[in-house]
């Protein structure tokens, strides 16, 4: 990391009087490759290549079903919308020169970590395509690929194909998240000099695009898949392969989502936290200075994690979550309708894509929902942004509620259960609600408007141990109601869908596991608006950096301090939801792999039975794997925060004139080695992550070999990915839930109430802060990631187990 000659300079002289500059954390702009290759292209050579494209996706679209057809058209859209919104926020004033000299640093350096990081991510997954490329060609064929005539080579090379682009799009997702953030943060700061409103609407809309793209590529990349195999395969032809097995060629897809989501969380995580915890304890708590204060030679780092860790890896998070429960969704789909004989499964495997197409229409509304103001001057919010954002996201309820009854009768009507659409119906209102009462629950813990971050914030006043024991205990009550909420849906949903009159040649009733993929889908019908608000948060607390950092007066400082309370509010919000749809999901998931796992078996896979010794210990396994991927995660966080405390109070010594501002701190130098320390400490988790269930169904398998057990190893993983589930929905609420609280209860503190900013209860509250940290921004968010890839992967890799 290159300096300018003038910030190595120790005899500048007081730069409070000088043109505040800040370093470039790279040489060069940069941009990926793709983007760069299609700027060399001519314009009106792109603009026909692009036609020629949208015509060949409509064609294999129309081929396929007019279903497919209306979600191309959506997605399209929604993209046109998107460019609509970046277009508004770009032509929005990036204020005076030395806030956009700060803005620029941390887009050079977020852009930087983010070409080395997804990088060596892209080079782990072609090693894994290989792996996967060689089970595949090895591995023994399902009845229904030998009456396809899908031979083993087939079967890999459209398993790697897919895997591959799922893992590209979930990169891309990613990318769009930080490119969005880096350049909205200098306009929400700009705007919050003149209005909080206008400040809160560019943030909202910034937000926006990057949740429409995520949420319209998931849609439409696995839309373009299901087309593309569809044709290719010739599917519903004599001699091919039915319909109703199609989606089971897409869970490489959603692989390759978590592979890279998982690994962009890790990395993304200890980066942003490790540059916290290092700012905030040697700046706030040692020399006594605000956050985001200048002077602090890791104030840069942490607003670059800011935009890797919450933005970036969050974009691939939801990208992989959709992608999931819409690939889980439509296998059961397919299944019942085949079980059912229904004559046009079309609908019910085609149902989640309509569900998310019209997600981006309310989403959109939502967010267009939210308005600025012809106020002007620097003044307090007359409205607080928490009630604005939850208008929208009330407006996008409704309107979800009405769009998914619609589809449900267009897409789930059958003259074989006239009324089931219906029962389904309520099955996607059973999840909208689930969604709702998420984010109230989290909101409630996790605000500090209400009592738990308020009780915790008093018990600052009696020193740092007390806020922690406080934090804890928090943490773990928080996980009381989810855990209920979870309970009651799944039971809810299923019961709906049981009762909905589908039955099987037999007579019995088999719509009780597409009830609840259907209440999945409800609560993900809002997924855009939620990624908005997500999106919003690290905007939020970038634009504070900016104001703090650039010296702007107290009064803009007040706005973006309610913009980032709230703004921690809906990330947390944000992190609930997703652990939730992460529960219901994984539970789709499982059922998938008992299917997959009977079909290569060629006999009946109903139940695990966790009375035999080999199949608990699989369980505690499973269970141990959470707790260790937690260690490992919080425990990389802690090194690297180490070494930023060293290097920070290396520079406040060797350098004392940071402190009066005749010196200017090495910015460069803590960007660095969070960027090193990252890539280095992501690997050791998820390799834990991706391996073991690999290892432990092998070794069961053989064990189960000699022993005349030929379903052990699957049974074991079974066992593995059911404990994982369980205990990872409940470390991560704990450790989500937990996180969020100390951040507010500071906040809290940090408005004046028990002391104010420098008080003994603002530092113990920075030291719950601190701990919260990797809880909520590092092991929290991988671990609900974890849990859907534990489930994909396990379903990919089935054949290893048998």
């Amino acid at each position: 990391m290159m300096m300018g000659a003038d910030i190595e300079n120790g005899n500048l002289g007081p730069y409070q009087d000088r043109p505040r500059t800040f370093p470039n954390m790279r040489s060069k702009p940069y941009a990926p490759v793709i983007f760069r290759i299609l700027r060399g292209i001519n314009v009106r050579v792109l603009v026909i290549l692009l036609l020629l494209g949208f015509g060949y996706v409509f064609y294999i679209g129309a081929s396929t079903s007019p279903i497919i057809v209306f979600v191309f058209t959506v997605c399209i859209v929604s993209f046109l919308l998107s460019i609509y919104l970046t277009k508004w926020v770009l032509t929005k004033d990036e204020g005076p020169p030395e806030m956009v000299q700060i803005s620029e640093a941390i887009r050079d350096g977020a852009e930087g970590f983010f070409r080395t990081q997804y990088g060596t991510i892209s080079k782990m997954a072609l090693l894994l395509a290989l792996v996967i490329l060689s089970i595949y060609l090895f591995r023994n064929t399902t009845p229904q690929q030998e009456a396809s005539g899908l031979g083993r080579a087939t079967s890999a090379c459209i398993t790697v194909a897919a895997f591959l682009l799922g893992a590209l799009c979930s990169g891309v997702a990613g990318y769009v998240g930080m490119w969005v953030s880096v350049r909205a943060n200098v306009r929400v700061s700009s705007a919050a000099r003149r209005s909080a409103r206008e400040a809160l609407q560019i943030a909202v809309r910034a937000g926006g695009f990057s949740a429409l793209v995520v949420v319209g590529m998931a849609v439409i990349g696995i839309a373009i898949l299901y087309a593309a195999f569809y044709v290719w395969l010739e599917v519903d032809s004599p001699g091919s392969m039915k319909v109703t097995d199609l989606p089971l060629l897409l869970v490489g897809y959603g692989f390759g989502a978590s592979f890279v989501a998982l690994f962009a969380q890790l990395g993304g995580g200890i980066f942003t936290k490790a540059a916290d915890v290092g700012a905030d304890l040697v700046g706030k708590v040692e020399q006594g200075i605000p956050e985001d204060d200048p002077r602090n030679p890791a104030v840069i780092a942490d607003l670059v994690g800011d935009n890797v860790g919450d933005c970036a890896a969050r974009g691939a998070d939801l990208f992989e979550s959709i992608a999931a429960e819409i690939i889980s969704a439509m296998i059961l789909g397919g299944t019942m309708a085949q079980r059912c004989k229904i004559e046009d499964p079309s609908g019910f495997i085609l149902f989640p894509l309509v569900v998310h197409s019209f997600d981006l229409v309310v989403s959109s509304i939502g967010i267009l929902s939210i308005r600025g103001t012809r106020d002007s001057g620097v003044k307090a919010p007359a409205e607080d942004p928490m009630t604005i954002l939850q208008k929208g996201y009330s407006i996008t309820i409704v309107l979800a509620v009405l769009t998914f009854a619609g589809s449900t009768w267009w897409l789930l009507y059958t003259e074989h259960a006239p009324s089931a659409w219906m029962n389904f119906s309520l099955c996607g209102l059973v999840g909208i609600i689930t969604a709702y009462v998420f984010v109230w629950i989290t909101k409630y813990y996790t605000d500090y408007k209400h009592e738990p971050v308020r009780t915790l914030a008093l018990s600052s006043s009696t020193g740092h141990g007390t806020n922690i024991i406080a934090g804890v205990s928090l943490g773990l009550e928080s996980t009381a109601l989810p855990v209920l909420v979870i309970s009651i849906s799944i039971i809810s949903a299923f019961w709906l869908g049981h009762t909905s009159g589908l039955v099987d040649e037999t007579g019995s009733p088999t719509g009780g596991l597409f009830g609840t993929a259907v209440a999945t889908m409800g609560m993900l019908s809002t997924a855009a608006y939620i990624l908005t608000m997500d999106m919003f948060g690290p905007i939020a607390d970038n634009a504070g950096g900016i104001v703090e950092m650039s010296q702007q007066p107290e009064s803009v400082r007040e706005i973006t301090d309610v913009l980032d309370a709230v703004g921690n509010t809906t990330k947390a919000t944000t992190k609930g939801f997703a652990i939730g749809s992460a529960a219901l999901a994984s539970f789709l998931l499982f059922s998938a792999y008992m299917d997959e796992v009977s079909s290569f078996a060629r006999e009946p896979f109903k139940q695990v039975d966790i009375a035999i010794p080999e199949v608990f210990i699989g369980g505690l396994l499973g269970s141990m794997l959470i707790f260790l991927f937690s260690a490992w995660a919080c425990a990389a966080v802690g090194r690297t925060a180490q070494e930023v405390v060293k290097e920070v109070r290396r520079q406040f010594i060797e350098r004392p004139g940071i402190m009066d501002y005749n010196e200017k701190p090495d910015y460069g130098r803590c960007v660095a080695i969070v960027a090193s320390a990252s890539l280095r400490e992501m690997i050791k988790p998820g390799a834990l992550a991706i391996v073991s269930p690999i290892v432990v169904g092998f070794l069961f398998r053989v064990l189960g070999h000699y022993t005349g057990h030929p379903l052990l190893g699957a049974k074991v993983v079974a066992a593995l990915l059911m404990f994982a589930t369980v205990s990872g929905i409940l470390m991560a609420l704990f450790l989500n839930t937990a996180g969020g609280a100390w951040d507010n209860a500071k906040k809290y503190i940090e408005t004046g109430a028990l002391g104010g900013k420098g008080s003994d209860s603002h530092k113990a509250a920075v030291t719950g802060d601190t701990v919260g940290d990797p809880f909520k921004d590092t092991a929290g968010p991988s671990l609900h990631v974890l849990i859907k890839m534990l489930a994909t992967i396990t379903l990919v890799m089935a054949p290893v187990f048998l």
